[in-house]
């Protein structure tokens, strides 16, 4: 892969495109919320909660009808490369914020500002960095906001991370794959189908108190197939994945977008890094790795397992640390840290949420906002979801 150090021009290059209004249909992937597209989407993030997939539970629901994950609008457009030719890029962390959900049949539009850069700063990672920021939008075919995401591009020198990699300043790197027992995976796949969604239970907001712990949803071992569900749901292929002559005539046309691997003489998008070991390692990352937004789907589908069809998720945050390896085992946990009636006059429950490996790592710590029905209201207009339930 290229590499290139931070320069004065680059920054000043850089500069000249904050506010910019950045053009990213070819990184745009769901528009038509259909059932296959949503169905897609929620098995290739591994949610299974009916309210997304099964219209007779759907309908018995607030909402009234089939609607989609709220990280949905991610299989829609999620991110794309911009700017600082030959630097890598690790996502590090986003901000998501809902405003109404995505019915089945709904067209979603959606929109990137590039709102700047911090830096550059010295890294023990990587010579310098920058971060950069943006801002999505999504929409409806009605004009109404759906949802925002702020999130934040870490771009490093590539060189100077590959030189490190090699001297007695690198960490040290845990044994990949993971050497699993079959014992081990057994109780595994045994917890992880033993985890239900809460859906028509009404999880009040009178019950909830401070302290109070999530279930815990269990992500893993993560394998090759998980990857590809998600890119296949829509998932942040930056551009979109092509293949044989149209993807050559966009590598072409951007050299940046790929790389050759080496075993097999292929072109392959710079974004295999999450299904590819060679790129992978010319990312100087030691194995395949998950995707930040996919980490951050995750989250949200912990959220609304916990949080039940009656409640409205708005907003979470998440920040990506450490890789999360092909083979890893991620636990989805959180804790009520405090309940309130927020501005808009809803009763809302703040939570801490974290995402630990099988090393004890904690690989994504976030918050969220989560407004819940309460006793003696109706469950229908009146509960966070009813709310928002198109008439």
């Amino acid at each position: 892969m290229p590499q290139a150090v931070i320069t004065d021009e680059m920054i000043a290059s850089m500069q000249t495109k904050v506010g910019a209004n950045l053009r990213i249909d070819h990184s745009v992937n769901n528009e038509l919320a259909s059932r296959i597209a949503v169905t897609k989407f929620a098995g290739g993030i591994g949610d299974i909660n009916p309210l997304w997939t099964d219209p007779e539970h759907a309908s018995a629901s607030p909402y009234r009808a089939p609607v989609a994950p709220p990280s949905f609008i991610i299989g829609c457009f999620s991110g794309i490369q911009f700017g600082w030719p030959g630097l890598g890029s690790f996502h590090s962390e986003s901000t998501l914020t809902l405003h109404q959900p995505v019915y089945w049949g709904d067209v979603v539009d959606s929109g990137c500002v590039y709102t700047g850069f911090d830096g550059p700063s010295a890294s023990s990672f990587a010579g310098r960095t920058v971060t950069d920021k943006f801002r999505n939008s999504y929409t409806n075919q009605l004009g109404a906001l759906i949802a925002t995401i702020d999130w934040k591009v870490i771009n490093f020198e590539r060189g100077a991370a590959k030189a490190k990699a090699g001297t007695s300043e690198a960490k040290p790197q845990p044994t990949l794959p993971h050497p699993w027992a079959e014992d081990e995976i057994v109780a595994i796949e045994a917890q992880v189908l033993a985890e239900r969604p809460r859906g028509a239970e009404p999880r009040y907001w009178d019950d909830v108190t401070e302290g109070q712990e999530l279930e815990v949803v269990t992500k893993g071992p993560i394998g090759l197939t998980d990857e590809i569900a998600f890119v296949a749901g829509g998932g942040t292929p930056i551009p979109r994945l092509k293949a044989h002559a149209a993807a050559l005539h966009d590598y072409a046309a951007h050299p940046a977008w790929a790389f050759r691997d080496p075993i097999t003489g292929a072109k392959e998008p710079i974004y295999s890094v999450h299904y590819n070991y060679q790129a992978a390692r010319a990312m100087s990352v030691a194995f395949q790795y998950d995707v930040g937004f996919q980490r951050q789907c995750w989250q949200l589908h912990h959220l609304t397992h916990w949080a039940g069809d009656h409640s409205w998720i708005r907003s979470a945050r998440s920040e990506y640390r450490k890789f999360v390896y092909l083979s890893d085992v991620v636990r989805l946990t959180g804790t009520v840290t405090g309940k309130r009636v927020d501005d808009d006059g809803e009763h809302v429950v703040d939570i801490k949420t974290s995402a630990v490996n099988q090393r004890g790592e904690t690989v994504m710590p976030g918050t969220a906002v989560i407004a819940l029905p309460v006793r003696g209201a109706d469950l229908g207009a009146a509960s966070p979801a009813g709310a928002r339930a198109r008439t």
